[in-house]
């Protein structure tokens, strides 16, 4: 295999790293989510008086932002394979663009659908607002 080759495989590969970057960032945010939502949950079952109706909201908040993480985290895992295909495409001299058309649009998917149980997370985190 070529310089010229690996270079190319480089290139194409420069798109999905930065869709895995943007991932990344937002798996940092719903993790320090978790970690609020838990940190409260905690906070709530140390007082005197229990306040279910929010350690309720909170366990679904949880559930909502583990869905997310999960949903995130297999959107990296295909984009790291999106990655991983198109280097042993170029060092098979195959065209891999089924496996990688396969892949993206999964990663794209479970992006999506990370995406909106955040959006649910954030619905249930304001609505806690207007219950106290």
């Amino acid at each position: 295999m070529d310089v010229i080759t690996v270079a190319h495989a480089i290139q194409q590969a420069v798109a999905p790293v930065f869709l895995l970057t943007g991932v990344g960032a937002i798996l940092g945010v719903l993790s320090s989510r978790l970690g609020r939502v838990i940190d409260r949950f905690r906070n709530l079952e140390c007082m005197s008086e229990p306040h279910l109706e929010e350690m309720e909201i909170l366990a679904k908040r949880a559930r909502w932002i583990h869905w997310a993480i999960s949903l995130c985290t297999i959107c990296a895992l295909f984009v790291c394979i999106v990655i991983a295909a198109l280097f042993i495409g170029s060092e098979l001299n195959r065209d891999p663009s089924g496996t990688v058309a396969f892949f993206f649009v999964a990663a794209m998917l479970a992006l999506t659908f990370a995406l909106l149980c955040f959006l649910r997370e954030i619905s249930l985190a304001t609505g806690i607002i207007r219950l106290r």
